[in-house]
């Protein structure tokens, strides 16, 4: 078993803390914070848990085994390093960092030290994205075309970070799990119409070598909640639609095909229009599937499915997003990276 460290107590802490205690493969749940009701809050929830406000504490602890970091993303690469250098394993939620030399950093630091590192894209974990790859992997829908994703709502605007370092990781993480591979070009646009500085609808484009290439629309200004994904094959498409309480994955068996004319005027365009498919899905929670891992990480030694450099590969494509964004949009270019799955 192992025993455990949470670093803040604030937005999605919490869930890491009722996971672990949820968890039989966690001995005990230690919670740091600098806010005192936090921990209050948590302590009257589960009277078990271990809680201090000084992270010297965590660091200089012999018996804890591994921290999970939830703090704001400015943070992260300092309290990783800690965490690595005090002979701890290390999560740390999305963003990893907020430059990929500091992700980088943190990967050869785990590496030297022999420790696991994982990173919190847990929508990787989820039913839904696991069957869509499953789909894709076995050519279910053809050639992939384009995927058009948008993630927006209203708020939370943040004052340490823009919408595309807190909502473009869930989607490109997805993107890059499904695809194997990651943009070789990023385009972005965007504007900070709230809060000076700090942009809260941003467009993102990208371009892979397989030839697909991507949209992704995410946004602290809409009038509702829209978390919703297509997916444009040559043989069928299909929709995830994260909303949804049932039937979140449909594959239409949708297209157009495409023939030279054996005679002058004919028409060359066929439209196909068939059935409408939502696949069973798997029913458990995400986070409780990423929590596993990690503590199952630690236990045997071994990688887990979200590693560092899975990681570094979303930070990559952030950075290259937040360049095109303040200059116009101009398109980056970038080495390709292979995605281990």
């Amino acid at each position: 078993m192992v025993s455990v460290a949470v670093m803040g107590a604030g937005y999605w802490g919490p869930n890491l803390v009722r996971n672990l205690v949820e968890n039989p493969l966690c001995s005990h749940v230690t919670v740091c914070d600098v806010d005192q009701e936090q921990l209050d809050r948590l302590l009257r929830r589960y009277p078990g848990l271990t809680t201090t406000r000084d992270p010297e504490d965590i660091f200089g602890s012999p018996t804890i085994d591994a921290v999970m970091i939830a703090t704001p993303p400015k943070t992260h690469h300092a309290l990783g390093r800690q965490t690595l250098e005090s002979s701890k394993h290390l999560f740390v939620e999305k963003p990893f960092t907020l430059t990929s030399s500091h992700a980088s950093e943190l990967i050869d630091l785990a590496r030297a030290c022999g420790k696991v590192l994982m990173v919190g894209h847990t929508f990787e974990y989820s039913p839904p994205a696991r069957k869509i790859r499953e789909i894709l992997e076995r050519g279910d829908l053809g050639e992939i075309y384009f995927i058009s994703s948008t993630r927006v709502n209203l708020g939370l605007h943040q004052k340490d970070s823009n919408v595309i370092w807190d909502l473009a990781p869930h989607d490109l993480s997805m993107l890059f799990f499904w695809l194997g591979e990651t943009p070789t070009q990023v385009m972005a646009t965007g504007k900070d119409f709230v809060q000076p500085g700090i942009p809260d609808v941003a467009f993102i484009f990208l371009r892979f070598g397989s030839g697909a290439i991507a949209h992704v629309q995410v946004s602290w200004l809409a009038p509702s909640k829209l978390r919703r994904t297509t997916i444009v094959g040559s043989a069928k498409m299909l929709v995830y639609d994260d909303t949804q309480n049932i039937e979140q994955v449909k594959i239409f068996d949708k297209g157009v095909d495409y023939r030279d004319p054996d005679t002058f005027g004919e028409y060359h365009l066929s439209y196909r229009m068939g059935d409408i498919v939502s696949p069973k899905l798997e029913t458990y929670e995400p986070l409780q599937a990423e929590v596993t891992d990690f503590l199952e990480s630690v236990i045997h030694g071994r990688q887990p499915a979200t590693t560092g450099e899975n990681g570094l590969r979303v930070v990559r494509v952030l950075e290259a997003v937040e360049r095109s964004l303040s200059n116009s949009g101009h398109v980056e270019i970038l080495e390709p990276m292979k995605v281990l799955v």
